[in-house]
């Protein structure tokens, strides 16, 4: 008598929902790479007919796209069966990178081989793929949405025969050299440090094409080295022609008409104190005894709106810098330089346009009136910190009663201030001195 095997009502089960459990195991490890054989072991398929229905359902997946095939007799779920988000990419320099996705706590870690040849500040779609020993998530790009226009500092490296050039880049979120073809070189030698973008990565190269945009110069050069560093951090450092333009088209006089409609304020003892090596000068102070014993003191800072209108080259312009940039040899103004350093700077001698604050003032720093509007002025004296700083220590020099005036009226303003719960940050701060070249000689 043949004892008949016995069936077991849970592998029943499994054997009945075995699509479904298929197609789980995929979705539950989308990274993982199922062989036909492994799937059927885990649907519990034993025989001719069971083994051969998980193939079918294999098969199946595969022409719907559920799943796709990797390698001989290997499959996992397909990008577009997985769990994607959009983010924005943070390069490592050894060609890893993390995507930063808003409302995420943790950022998505993608290994180098599973980039997809996306680059820093690229927007793309990434699949989590695992979580990984520290439960972190990461994951693999299946799309580029948008491409940075992030361009790249380096220095060329030319092939023999000058056929093709490699820009060796300093960023540490380019983790590889970029390709630039002869005809792409716009007269770059080998050994400059050039500005390069990125013009296209095709699947079958190793590395980006690029084009040259800009020639800085030998590295090591001050002036070089300066624009590179202003490059490598998308910062301008000249201004479109058409923006030089409209700032060269403004007309330097002051019109009667204007002065009329302004309070004016070129009457009063005023003078800057700025840096010594400043180029420009934003601010005034001036000061008078009135009749009555008081002091009225007044704070101008140029009136850029007399110039600069909403919407016109040069406002968007400086929309779009937002600051003005100070290096060590340089600044960077937000506004073209006849503006900055020319009919918006409270030079000596000239008279300026400005929208002033101005207070009256008892001996004991009471503010007793105030005033806000537009004036115009007349710098009698350009000092710079240590003039102004001799000045409150000998009680000797140019404007010696203003200054001590006004600098007595700050230390009674200071001391209540303090009074009043205002902390003080005291920091020092560097100073380079340099040569003639630019070369920093001390600190």
């Amino acid at each position: 008598m043949v004892k008949k095997e016995k069936k077991s009502p849970r592998g029943d089960k499994r054997r009945k929902d075995a699509p479904a459990l298929i197609a789980e195991l995929f979705r539950s490890l989308p990274d993982k790479r199922y062989s036909v054989k492994s799937l059927m072991a885990a649907v519990g398929a034993t025989t001719r007919d069971e083994k051969e229905r998980v193939r079918g359902i294999v098969r199946d997946l595969a022409a719907e796209g559920v799943i796709e095939q990797v390698s001989e007799g290997k499959y996992r779920l397909s990008h577009s069966e997985r769990e994607t988000v959009e983010g924005t990419v943070d390069m490592t320099s050894s060609g890893a990178l993390y995507v930063i996705v808003e409302g995420m706590d943790k950022d998505i870690y993608v290994n180098a081989s599973r980039t997809s040849h996306a680059l820093h500040g690229d927007r793309v779609r990434v699949a989590i793929t695992r979580k990984g020993r520290t439960g972190n998530p990461e994951g693999e790009v299946v799309e580029i949405v948008e491409r940075s226009k992030k361009n790249y500092v380096g220095v060329v490296e030319m092939s023999e025969g000058d056929a093709f050039a490699f820009v060796r880049v300093d960023s540490r979120k380019m983790a590889t050299d970029i390709f630039v073809p002869a005809r792409a070189l716009h007269g770059a030698k080998g050994g400059e440090k050039v500005l390069v973008k990125i013009t296209g990565w095709p699947d079958t190269m190793r590395s980006p094409e690029g084009e040259i945009v800009d020639v800085f110069g030998e590295p090591g050069d001050n002036n070089a080295e300066m624009h590179a560093i202003l490059a490598e951090f998308d910062l301008p450092y000249g201004y479109p022609e058409e923006v030089e333009k409209e700032a060269e088209e403004i007309p330097e006089t002051i019109t009667d008409e204007e002065i009329a409609a302004r309070r004016d304020m070129r009457g009063v003892a005023t003078f800057t104190i700025d840096p010594a090596d400043a180029k420009d000068f934003d601010d005034a102070l001036s000061i008078r005894r009135l009749e009555n014993g008081n002091y009225e003191v007044g704070v101008h800072i140029a009136d850029v709106t007399h110039y600069v209108h909403p919407g016109d080259l040069i406002d968007t312009e400086g929309q779009n810098r937002a600051t003005s940039v100070y290096l060590v040899d340089r600044t960077i103004p937000m506004l073209p330089e006849r503006l900055s350093n020319g009919l918006c700077s409270l030079r000596p001698h000239e008279e300026k346009l400005c929208f002033s604050a101005v207070f009256e003032l008892d001996e004991q720093a009471q503010v007793l009136g105030e005033w806000f509007g537009r004036t115009v002025i007349y710098s009698d004296r350009r000092f710079t910190y240590q003039e102004a700083q001799e000045v409150i220590e000998t009680g000797r020099g140019d404007f010696a009663d203003e200054i001590l005036k006004l600098n007595g009226l700050a230390q009674t303003l200071r001391k209540e201030r303090f009074r009043n719960g205002s902390i003080s940050f005291e920091r020092e701060e560097a100073k380079f001195d340099l040569d003639e070249n630019g070369k920093p000689l001390r600190v």
